[in-house]
């Protein structure tokens, strides 16, 4: 085993990892290109290797694994670019493209940030890059666009460098809901809503048919799968026939040619399933990368990005390792820091080739107080900090988390806090739209109405019932939950004891009577929406709410709700499964679902996007309304295209 300087050992050899090699000898070199075999010549593990390139199965090995590397480098955010070059002379070798780092024409920003900004940002940079990520997979096959191309790009490339200015992001916890959430939307495409693109991240091309039909007017731009499959759900929606007579055998030949659309569009349904588990792949590949490399990478941009300061043995642990629990593991923690810093500090045998040192490192300082003080990085300083298309993404998870109810409340305030500062180092129309189908931004009353719940205080609300008629009325939110794709507030009326004199007036408790149950009306429970405006207003005492399941709470909202049934093609599906308060029955190969709707779009848009399961619905006017609704989306589809096909 060669040795370099000070007895540290050549990092490319034992260890098995030549991207610092890469990266070295590109960064060292940048703006110049160098072609394969420069960079064969001076990464020291491919000159061992592979020669001098001298027959063509070494130049194919090497490519191989040159390769190999190169995807490493981008799936932790450091992309290497490559060209073919102006001219080629296979007698001298230059018969392979020539690669240099990928840095863009911006310089990257550096921002400094707060220890308590560090949770919200690696929750938000977790979101940037999900999204970021699973675009790419799944427009790598993309051959064309049904509309224009995004103003906002889409897929900027993730980047360590964001570490390199909020190091410690690595060792935060994410919360638990967060990652399952962003984890189970595994995809992400752009859907123009209103003339704005979003960047929807989606579970499925059913999830993704939802999201377009509760938003009237939107359309999928890209990629042009996602473009087919809800196409495909469009045409299955107009062959829906009449669910209680298809149930009971009357309407046989309507049924059959039901079940004929369903099996003939179930081969397109398992490809998008077949596309939709090979692009969860790639994603997760993506994210792959070890720990040790990826702590080292950091780590080394870290330093470019501070050349000259001092760091301490024990504050680089904490920061790229973690908290320590006890001094034994702390002394762990920067043992293997000390060595990561031997790794990027050590020569080869041969100076010309790569393993050249990143750094100058004052190493009497490093050995007698164990402080860390770095120069002379190779230009590795151009990759640390946020690049300007990344930061766009980062500013925009930022700004959804503090407006959805993924974070903490205590979190989203500092989301809010984080993106006033972020927002004011991005162009103006350059952040892009996010949405988490199933979890959009939250009605304009959400947070004044969660406050109240959290500090048992009373709310002196105005609000519009169905008809639009605005009413006054003092009442003590207990619960918010979201039902057919709405946020509603189920409120407990008798706090007339409760309530300051001066609003007596307004403290009314509903004894009506429920139509669903037969009991008055001491719940109530609204659309957060139609809250115009509400005010905190501190009880005289505790007002006592009982405890009522969501269940239960969820019938007071369906007075006037429409019975509805729907047949499946076949049993056991999971979507009837997710639909609170709908009743199953196993009927001859499918099943028939019959549950109660107060949103009857809500329910057409439910049935055309799981249409390629669905084969029939009831009452006749929602069938109606639902292949109506079907045939005008693809009308604007083929008007949109300039034709119907697929």
């Amino acid at each position: 085993m060669a040795e370099g300087t000070n007895g540290r050992r050549r990092f490319s050899d034992k260890w098995g990892k030549h991207e610092l090699d890469v990266l070295a000898v590109l960064s060292s070199a940048f703006p110049q290109w160098l072609t394969s075999r420069q960079i064969a010549q001076r990464v020291k593990a491919y000159a061992d290797s592979y020669g001098e390139l001298a027959d063509q199965a070494a130049k194919a090995a090497f490519a191989k694994q040159f390769q190999r590397d190169r995807a490493k480098l981008a799936a932790m955010g450091i992309a290497i670019e490559s060209r073919q070059p102006e001219y080629s002379s296979k007698s001298e070798g230059q018969d392979f493209a020539s690669y240099r780092l990928q840095l863009g024409d911006e310089p990257r920003i550096r921002l400094h940030f707060e220890q308590e900004d560090l949770p919200v940002l690696a929750a938000a940079n977790y979101l940037a890059r999900s999204i970021s990520v699973s675009s790419a997979s799944s427009q790598h096959v993309q051959q064309h666009s049904s509309r224009t191309t995004p103003r906002v790009p889409q897929t900027p490339t993730p980047g360590l460098g964001l570490d390199s200015i909020a190091p410690g992001l690595g060792t935060q916890t994410i919360p638990e809901t967060l990652v399952k959430v962003i984890d189970s939307r595994r995809f992400a495409a752009t859907v123009d809503v209103d003339g704005e693109h979003i960047n929807v991240a989606y579970t499925d091309s059913d999830d993704l048919a939802m999201y377009v039909l509760e938003h009237p007017g939107a359309s999928i731009v890209s990629p042009q799968e996602a473009v087919d499959a809800f196409h495909r759900r469009l045409v299955a929606a107009t062959a829906l026939t009449l669910a209680d007579e298809s149930a009971t055998g009357d309407n046989a030949q309507n049924t059959e040619q039901a079940a004929a659309n369903v099996s003939a569009l179930s081969s397109a349904s398992r490809e998008d399933d077949d596309e939709d588990a090979k692009s969860h792949q790639k994603k997760n590949s993506a994210f792959q990368t070890g720990s040790e490399v990826d702590r080292r990478l950091r780590l080394m941009l870290f330093l470019s990005a501070h050349l000259g300061e001092e760091y301490s043995l024990a504050e680089l642990a904490e920061r790229f390792i973690g908290h320590a629990r006890t001094d034994d593991e702390l002394r762990k923690f920067v043992a293997v820091i000390h060595k990561d810093i031997n790794t990027l500090t050590t020569v080869s045998d041969d100076g010309e080739m790569a393993g050249s040192q990143f750094f100058d490192i004052d190493w009497s300082l490093l050995d007698a107080e164990g402080i860390v003080s770095a120069t002379n990085s190779l230009g590795l300083e151009r990759l640390a900090g946020i690049s300007p298309q990344y930061l766009s993404m980062l500013t925009a998870s930022v700004s959804y988390l503090a407006r959805s109810p993924l974070l903490p409340e205590d979190q989203r305030e500092q989301a809010q806090n984080l993106y006033e500062r972020l927002h004011s180092h991005v162009m103006p129309g350059e952040t892009p739209w996010l949405s988490l189908t199933g979890y959009e931004l939250e009605p304009r009353s959400y947070g004044v109405v969660r406050r109240a719940i959290n500090t048992g205080r009373l709310l002196d609300m105005e609000y519009t019932d169905g008809a639009g008629r605005t009413h006054r009325k003092l009442v003590a939110p207990a619960k918010i939950f979201v039902d057919e794709g709405v946020y509603y507030a189920a409120v407990w009326t008798d706090v007339a004891d409760a309530a300051p004199e001066e609003l007596k007036s307004i403290a009314m408790r509903d004894t009506r009577v429920n139509k669903a149950n037969g009991k008055p009306r001491t719940w109530q429970v609204l659309r957060l929406a139609r809250i115009e405006h509400a005010e905190l207003v501190e009880p005289t005492h505790k007002v006592d709410i009982p405890d009522t399941p969501i269940s239960e709470l969820r019938k007071w909202s369906f007075d006037n709700g429409t019975a509805a049934s729907f047949v499946t093609d076949e049993p056991d599906l999971k979507f009837p499964q997710t639909l609170p308060g709908a009743s199953v029955k196993r009927v001859g190969a499918g099943e028939i679902v019959n549950l109660t709707v107060s949103s009857d779009s809500w329910f057409v848009a439910f049935c055309i996007a799981h249409a390629r399961h669905i084969k029939a619905v009831s009452p006749e006017t929602l069938r109606t309304m639902i292949v109506a609704r079907a045939k005008r989306e693809l009308s604007v589809g083929q008007h949109d295209t300039g034709d119907g096909n697929e």
